[in-house]
């Protein structure tokens, strides 16, 4: 494996996650994999979980963690071929990638989508841009559409928490003040697609997800009738697809409930905002996996940072 982009670099997601589950059990077994190895981890926008769990699986695995804060800290970089740089960009992304390939054995890049532009946002120029002038492996710490290492992080939660051979997975859109990407949910739903699931996504109409990736996934706009007989509920937030990275409205009664939930058990990437996303008597009940999911963040990173390891 070169690069870990997005979910479809994944060859068999049961073996990923029974590998994960086994380093889960002991995190120091590949100790000697990565030594004198160096991971360096850019970061174009904020993180907790992303950056502390992927420095932790770097560092069970003996390599060396090198992290910037590129936002604040890099250059304005230039991804457009032929352009004239006399304006606000200092670097292009074409030097930035060759000399970073120097410094480090992989590099792994975080950078949101602006919401701005879809076709921009959808090009990736940031991950695009690394992985096509970099010499070395790239890891996709979220970027515009995509957030694989969370998606892979979910599966192995519902592996370890699943009582059902084939259960019913139901991704739920809900509220929020701020127009939020679509990574997370593009990812969530590869990543079930993957999986011998009944697996339903509900949403207010006007919020459909790109019908690239949901095309054959069963869409409930009755978020009632969709929580029916649910195992597990993951619950996101994202704005307006076809009326790019716009807030259509903000219907609370979309918000997340003990009531709603049932008997399953409530899956949330974090951070969440309380009371507004879900309620209080979800996240701090048994049923809620938040935390669970938050721990699985490390062995997600360490299974691709072993395969991109061995694989070098």
């Amino acid at each position: 494996m070169k690069h870990y982009l997005s979910i479809k670099d994944i060859d068999s997601l049961p073996e990923w996650v029974d590998e994960a589950i086994s380093l889960k059990k002991n995190p120091y077994q590949f100790q000697d994999l990565g030594k004198q190895k160096t991971i360096c981890l850019l970061f174009f926008n904020n993180s907790l979980r992303t950056r502390l769990s992927t420095q932790k699986a770097a560092m069970q695995l003996g390599m060396e963690v090198m992290v910037m804060n590129f936002g604040s800290e890099g250059w304005t970089l230039e991804y457009g071929n032929g352009t004239v740089m006399d304006q606000g960009t200092s670097e292009h992304i074409k030097e930035a990638a060759q000399v970073v390939s120097q410094y480090c054995d992989i590099v792994a890049i975080r950078a949101f989508a602006k919401l701005q532009d879809r076709a921009k946002d959808e090009a990736e120029e940031v991950l695009n841009g690394f992985s096509q002038h970099a010499s070395i492996p790239v890891v996709n710490m979220e970027s515009s559409t995509a957030h694989p290492l969370q998606a892979l992080a979910d599966a192995i939660t519902i592996k370890e928490f699943g009582k059902t051979k084939k259960p019913k997975v139901v991704l739920s859109w809900a509220p929020h003040p701020k127009a939020l990407p679509h990574a997370v949910a593009n990812s969530f739903v590869e990543m079930m697609r993957l999986q011998d699931a009944e697996f339903v996504i509900t949403h207010p109409k006007g919020y459909e997800l790109n019908s690239d990736i949901t095309q054959g996934c069963t869409i409930e706009y009755d978020q009632d009738k969709a929580l029916e007989n649910a195992d597990f509920v993951y619950v996101k937030n994202w704005s307006s697809y076809s009326e790019y990275g716009k807030i259509l409205h903000q219907d609370c009664n979309w918000m997340l409930t003990k009531a709603k939930l049932g008997y399953a058990k409530f899956m949330h990437c974090l951070p969440v905002r309380r009371n507004v996303i879900v309620e209080d008597a979800v996240l701090d009940s048994d049923q809620s996996l938040v935390v669970e999911q938050a721990n699985n963040r490390t062995y997600a990173a360490q299974v691709v940072l072993k395969k991109i390891l061995e694989a070098h």
